[in-house]
């Protein structure tokens, strides 16, 4: 089986690097806090006045790079991959791309090991990977193929509108996808 697992928001955790840059450079700039989201993109959730701070932070050097680890999120990947699976990490990079790229990989390198590196897709158009499914936070993945894997959600607030989709978290994986077989 062939397992293509998102970066942001799923492995590493975007929202919470964002939030906490954005406490520590405007803490007195409300914004909707993460569990309250209902928009996968960040500048559509928040006052349009802070687009160019939310975008400041996100392209800045070493955003990417320094996000933490989703709990439980490494230990389920390498798990897949003890189980025979082929596991691949499937990103998209962000159109200003100057850092993104370069700490995509940097990310993946110290948080899963060099071995990873060669298991990482990055791609605007993730729908031209093969795979049996893609684990994913976007609601909706969309592009210029017919995919041939299944979207599975890694829940998220923002994407609880959707419910004709299987949905997972790193704490229940193994049962959503019957990896095991």
């Amino acid at each position: 089986m062939i397992i293509l697992v998102d970066l942001d928001d799923v492995l590493a955790d975007f929202d919470g690097g964002f939030y906490a840059e954005w406490k520590r450079k405007y803490p007195d700039k409300y914004i909707v806090p993460p569990d309250k989201r209902t928009k996968f993109y960040l500048k559509e959730e928040m006052p349009s006045e802070y687009g160019s701070l939310i975008t400041e932070i996100i392209i800045s050097k070493g955003f990417i790079k320094s996000l933490p680890e989703i709990p439980n999120a490494k230990e389920a990947i390498y798990r897949m991959r003890e189980l025979k699976h082929e596991v691949f990490i499937c990103t998209s990079p962000f159109r200003n791309y100057k850092y993104c790229v370069s700490e995509k990989y940097e990310w993946v390198e110290e948080h899963l090991g060099k071995e990873w590196i060669e298991r990482l897709i990055l791609t605007s158009d993730k729908t031209l990977i093969s795979g049996n499914y893609l684990i994913d936070d976007k609601p909706e993945i969309t592009g210029c193929a017919k995919p041939n894997w299944e979207h599975i959600l890694f829940d998220r607030s923002y994407n609880r509108y959707i419910t004709n989709k299987k949905r997972l978290t790193w704490d229940n994986w193994d049962k959503v996808i019957n990896v095991t077989g």
